[in-house]
């Protein structure tokens, strides 16, 4: 068997991959772009060249003995992106699955482990391969030895032998650490003699063959300029050559004889791949990229009728299972329990007639991790058990650290977080009208090993919360926060269901007049909710222009309609119908389905972990998008009323916040100037972007400028302003440009961030959430483009967010310090409504915009603007 050695520069080749491929995330947020592009060049080599031996080697530090002789050698090379700092460790895993020797030494760099060895080899009788991106190792080219130069990416490979470094640079490989001499390396910061280039430097050595032939000769060298060059940095050039020479004798622990190549380790290759997202290289391998299937190990778990102390230990996993249907009843399935002293399922018949449990429970330091902290509080509190002492919750805790992640039940993360081998919730319990509580065995051990599963991942996940700089995130807001928005669901809304009865009356005469209206102007009765019959009206019978085909006729979507509004009044009726309509069958009588009958009570269901900004959001039903663009919309808050006679409902809202944040994180002078001063900010934007005095601007210059300034927010295009203004993309355009260069912090803040973002693959908010936007590198312009906004968007929406959710907490620390009765109800968008006594109500009006406003330290201040009255609507 012929000897081959092939020698690869791991870090080189690293940081090749890095940049030669856009970022890559893995479900998990970990950057991958590196690895993958490492694996894929060493698949082809080892493919290619077959070796019989083999070694990557490493950088053992920033450090080596030629700062002894240089302090600046390197020193002018930037920082290691983090995003390729943390993949070196993954590189290093799959080596070993590949079964690949990697080696590094402490004080040498791993140009001097590959000189030292492929020197070693070509003595005992080897043939030699070298694989670098950096042009250094070709000075270690000869018959025996070839160095291979990755150009373009990391599969253009520039092959370096005696015979093509001559032809290349005319000169030998041995004279290549000369022209170095002579000519410096700006990358490795080796000075060489000023003003001596390359060109330079090869005609020198074709002459004079070294560097210290020539100083010996700078007599014979023709130029006076270059003769003086040359005197004046005589020992630069030496030890400039010294600093370019691979050390070929460096005393290293490992020979060569102990890099035989014996192969992958095939099954731990394909974990590595699989924990990578490595699908590609998976399916090359026959794999499908989906988990194999594992057989579920049994666990140990006992099922018990009665609880005792020996059950319940002062640090526990419970897990209790709801199932969605059921999450309003508190209707728990079962429950789990996992501590040192085993894993148990019990019933809610049995914990309820447990004190032992109750007084566990209602322990604040019986530490409890929980997969899911509000569900989990507000099911135990409808059974009469109010827990505490929760310092973990699942939910979150991955919510955080990957808010992108697809699924929010608990196989799905425990998958994401390695383990695989969790039943989905489906396959016990079935889906829609199949749904069906098993037997307890399968509910138990399905329950037993999520509470096992659960005390695993809270150190994986704690790990990972720390490293992201996020501990604080989980532990000081979102953790607090989910205890509070239990109260709040717990709680619920008052409404007065008469007051809802009378408005879906009143709205159904108003449908009828429109219709009426409508089939007037049409000159025919028609179906207006059917969109062929629409279309057949307004296209064929009154002739107006058709915007867009479908496949079943003509479009008649609001957008489409909105576009025809200037060419029929007909269109205003139709928009106003169907307005009324949505009103109708989804907030009135979307309302009163939901009313609990005993307390007259709304318990919407808060969603958490959901958006990718971070922001709160509202299901069962949605409270946050009831509209009030619309009168007839707004009238719906008339039915949220105080739970209590002698109550009011007190509302308070941030004042343009996301403005606010953007003039912080932007640091734009002339927005952080306008809020301090307190000015009205889309006056003054107006003032600044059509050039005029505040005395001048009109009211469509103010409308124009609050356009541009929400859009901004929102990563707003050309296109997107031209719709909203109903104005030309290049007017739309030219706005934006006048915008950006008014406020050029703005300006700078968009083009930092979008570059950030491609850099890290992620942006953060100034509490540290992350979003990841792996299409932020994306080939596809459109992709491409909304993840640019996204980045935009995403600090300032996520901040803004932050900052609400910092004020609940501290809201509702200030309610208790103040002994006061009032409690906080509901959270939409940027607002806080609560309810409380008339009598506390100076107090509120005191101490909520106090609160609110300090909330977070800004640099510009936070306004907040507060009403009240006897319902949700008199409140605003």
């Amino acid at each position: 068997m012929s000897k081959k050695l092939v020698l690869i520069d791991g870090n080189s080749i690293a940081y090749r991959a890095f940049f030669a491929l856009p970022l890559l995330n893995n479900d998990k947020g970990v950057h991958t772009n590196a690895v993958y592009g490492f694996t894929t060049m060493l698949q082809k080599i080892i493919e290619d060249e077959k070796p019989s031996h083999i070694l990557v080697a490493f950088d053992a530090g920033k450090t080596t003995f030629r700062h002894k002789t240089y302090k600046e050698y390197k020193g002018g090379r930037q920082k290691t992106p983090p995003e390729l700092s943390e993949q070196f460790p993954y590189i290093r895993e799959l080596l070993d699955a590949y079964g690949i020797k990697r080696y590094e030494k402490e004080n040498y760099e791993a140009d001097d482990i590959i000189g030292t060895l492929s020197l070693q080899a070509e003595s005992d009788g080897y043939e030699v391969k070298v694989y670098s991106g950096d042009k250094d190792l070709t000075q270690l080219s000869t018959k025996k030895t070839t160095v291979c130069i990755t150009r373009k990416g990391i599969t253009d490979i520039e092959v370096y032998t005696p015979e093509h470094i001559q032809e290349k640079w005319e000169i030998s490989p041995d004279q290549i650490v000369d022209m170095k001499g002579l000519m410096g390396d700006s990358s490795d910061n080796i000075p060489g003699v000023p003003g001596v280039g390359e060109k330079t430097a090869i005609k020198l050595l074709k002459e004079f063959k070294t560097v210290e032939t020539l100083l010996e000769s700078i007599d014979q060298v023709s130029g006076k300029k270059l003769k003086e060059k040359l005197e004046d940095n005589k020992d630069q050039a030496i030890m400039s050559k010294e600093l370019a020479t691979i050390l070929r004798e460096a005393p290293l622990d490992v020979t060569v004889e102990e890099l035989l190549y014996e192969g992958m380790n095939t099954a731990t290759l394909k974990d590595v791949f699989r924990d990578l997202g490595f699908n590609s290289l998976l399916e090359k391998m026959g794999e499908s990229p989906q988990e194999e299937t594992k057989e579920l190990e049994d666990i140990s778990f006992d099922i018990i009728e009665e609880i005792t102390e020996e059950h319940l230990t002062n640090e526990s996993s419970l897990y209790i299972e709801i199932l969605e249907e059921n999450y309003h009843l508190g209707d728990i399935v079962g429950m789990s329990i996992h501590n040192e002293n085993g894993t148990f399922f019990f019933t809610l018949d049995t914990a309820l007639k447990s004190k032992e449990f109750k007084k566990w429970a209602e322990n604040d330091h019986a530490v409890k991790y929980v997969f899911d902290s509000k569900e989990t509080v507000v099911s135990l509190k409808r059974n009469g058990i109010h827990m505490k002492g929760i310092e973990f919750d699942l939910l979150l805790a991955s919510y955080i650290i990957n808010p992108s992640t697809s699924g929010n039940d608990f196989a799905s993360i425990a998958k994401d977080h390695g383990h695989p081998v969790v039943e989905s919730d489906e396959s016990i319990y079935g889906k829609g009208a199949k749904l069906k509580v098993p037997s307890t065995d399968i509910v138990s051990l399905h329950l037993a090993r999520k509470a096992l599963i659960l005390q695993e991942l809270r150190a994986t996940c704690m790990k990972e919360l720390e490293e992201n700089q996020q501990y604080e995130l989980f532990t000081e807001l979102e953790l607090p926060l989910a205890l509070i928005l239990a109260e709040m669901e717990y709680t619920g809304v008052k409404v007065d269901q008469q007051r809802l009865l009378s408005m879906k009356d009143e709205l159904a005469l108003r449908l009828a007049d429109l219709e009426k209206k409508i089939h007037e102007l049409a000159g025919e009765e028609f179906n207006i909710n059917s969109p062929k019959q629409l279309g057949v009206i307004l296209f064929e019978k009154l002739e107006l222009p058709v915007v867009k085909k479908t496949k079943t006729g003509y479009s008649t979507s609001a957008d489409i309609l909105e576009k025809l509004q200037s060419k029929h009044e007909i269109i205003d009726y139709i928009l106003h119908y169907r307005q009324l309509g949505k009103l109708q069958s989804t907030y009135l009588e979307g309302l009163l389905k939901v009313v609990h009958k005993d307390s007259s009570k709304i318990h919407t269901r808060f969603n958490q972990a959901l958006t990718q900004t971070g922001r709160l959001s509202s299901i069962d039903p949605n409270l946050q998008n009831i509209p009030v663009r619309l009168e007839e919309g707004r009238k719906i808050r008339q039915a949220f009323i105080p739970s209590e006679e002698g109550w009011v409902m007190f509302a308070a809202d941030y004042s343009q916040i996301e403005l606010r944040v953007l003039a912080h994180i932007a640091k734009d002078e002339k927005l952080m100037e306008a809020f301090r001063n307190d000015m009205d900010i889309h006056t003054k934007t107006a003032m600044d972007v059509f050039g005029v005095e505040k005395e001048e601007v009109t009211s469509n210059m103010r409308r124009h400028a609050k356009a541009v300034n929400f859009g901004i927010v929102y990563g707003i295009s050309d296109y997107g302003l031209s719709q909203s203004l109903d104005i030309t993309r290049k007017e739309a355009g030219e706005f934006i440009k006048k915008y950006l260069e008014s406020f050029p912090g703005v300006k700078e803040y968009m083009d930092d961030i979008v570059q950030d973002a491609k850099q890290k693959g992620y942006v953060t908010t100034l509490l540290h959430r992350r979003r990841y936007l792996p299409e932020i590198t994306s080939r596809n312009f459109n992709l491409r483009s909304f993840a640019e906004r996204t980045a935009m968007n995403t600090p300032i929406q996520g901040s803004a967010a932050d900052i609400i959710k910092k004020a609940m907490i501290d809201m509702a620390a200030r309610l208790r310090e103040e002994n006061l009765q009032s409690r906080l109800l509901l959270q939409v968008h940027d607002e806080l409504i609560f309810e409380a006594p008339e009598d506390e109500i100076e107090v509120l009006k005191k101490i909520v915009p106090e609160v609110m406003e300090n909330a977070m330290e800004l640099e510009v201040p936070l306004k907040v603007d507060y009403s009240y009255g006897p319902s949700w609507y008199d409140a605003k």
